[in-house]
C-alpha cells in the first residue's frame, strides 16, 4: 500500500502548526508542516518533535508559483500525489497598520485569495482519488458577506458563479480599494474579509467542478472557519486555543473513506453554516 500524505500550508505557527500536531496525533500516513521560511518551518519541526510527534517538513511559499510547482512534484515523485491538503496559509494587516488600504487589498487578496488559488491549480491534478481538501476561510466571510451591497451578495450567492467571475470581482475590489472607492462600490471595508468571502465562493465553485470532472474519485473540498483563535494574527485575547482552533480543518481532513459529504460546503464547530 502506497502512504498517504497529509500537506498543510503556513503551519509553522498559530492554527497551522496546531493542524499538523492533530494530524500527527490521528492520520494513517505522512504529514508535512510547510513554510516558506526553512528556518522557521524547521524550527516548528523541532518543536513537534520534542512532544513526541514526527512530522516531515518541505519548503513552501504559496505566494510563489515555482515554490507551489517544486513542491507538487515533491509529492507526486515521492507519494504519487497527495491525500490531504490543507490550504492554511493566510495573512492580514492589524487594524492599527498605516499602510495605505489599497496596498493592504493588493498584498492580503494576493495571498489569501490568488495564491491559495494558485495552490488548487497546480495541486488538483495530484489530489489522489478520496482526498480531502480544506480551505480555511474566516468567521468574517459572512458577516462580511452581509455587509456588501445587494449586487454583490446576489453574485457571491450565485450557485452558478464561474471562477472568472469570482477573480474579476476579486480584481475589481483591489482596484477600487486603490481608488479609494470600494466603500461607495459597495464592498465592506477590510481587505481580509474579502479575501476569504473570495476563498469561501472560490471552494463552492471548487467542489462543483471536482464533482463534474472527477464523479467517481470521492474527493471533498470544503470551507470552513476555525473561529476566533489566539494567533499572532487575531490577537491574545480570543477564547479559542489554536489547538480547538483546528478541530474543524482536521474533522474535514479525515472525513471517513466513502463519504458522500460534506462537499464545497462552509463549516464552523464541525457544522455547516448558511452561507
Amino acid at each position: 500500500m502506497p502512504i498517504r500524505v497529509a500537506v498543510v500550508t503556513g503551519s509553522n505557527k498559530g492554527i497551522g502548526l496546531a493542524t499538523v500536531r492533530a494530524l500527527c496525533k490521528q492520520f494513517e500516513g505522512d504529514v508535512y508542516l510547510t513554510a516558506r521560511n526553512v528556518g522557521r518551518g524547521e524550527a516548528a519541526v523541532k518543536a513537534l518533535n520534542s512532544e513526541g510527534l514526527k512530522p516531515l517538513f518541505h519548503q513552501l511559499d504559496i505566494d510563489d508559483l515555482n515554490s507551489i510547482k517544486t513542491a507538487a512534484e515533491f509529492f507526486k515523485q515521492k507519494y504519487g500525489g497527495v491525500d490531504v491538503l490543507i490550504n492554511n496559509a493566510a495573512i492580514a494587516f492589524k487594524v492599527a497598520d498605516t499602510t495605505p488600504f489599497g496596498i493592504q487589498a493588493e498584498v492580503t487578496l494576493k495571498t489569501n485569495f490568488f495564491s491559495t488559488r494558485n495552490m488548487w491549480t497546480v495541486f488538483n491534478e495530484i489530489i489522489k482519488p478520496g482526498g480531502r481538501v480544506v480551505n480555511v476561510s474566516s468567521m468574517n466571510c459572512v458577516s462580511g458577506l452581509k455587509k456588501c451591497n445587494l449586487d454583490l451578495q446576489q453574485r457571491f450567492r450565485n450557485e452558478n458563479i464561474t471562477e472568472e467571475e469570482l477573480v474579476e470581482l476579486m480584481q475589481r475590489f483591489v482596484d477600487e480599494a486603490k481608488k479609494g472607492e470600494h466603500k461607495e462600490r459597495g464592498w465592506p471595508d477590510g481587505a481580509y474579509t474579502v479575501s476569504k468571502i473570495g476563498l469561501t465562493v472560490l471552494s463552492v465553485i471548487h467542489a462543483r467542478r471536482l464533482s463534474k470532472e472527477r464523479p467517481n474519485d470521492g474527493i471533498l473540498l470544503n470551507a470552513c472557519c476555525p473561529g476566533w483563535v489566539r494567533t499572532d494574527m487575531a490577537g491574545p485575547t480570543a477564547p479559542k486555543s489554536p489547538d480547538e482552533g483546528a478541530v474543524t480543518p482536521v474533522y474535514l481532513a479525515l472525513l471517513p473513506s466513502g463519504a458522500k459529504e460534506p462537499h464545497g460546503m462552509y463549516l464552523s464547530d464541525k457544522e455547516v453554516q448558511p452561507w
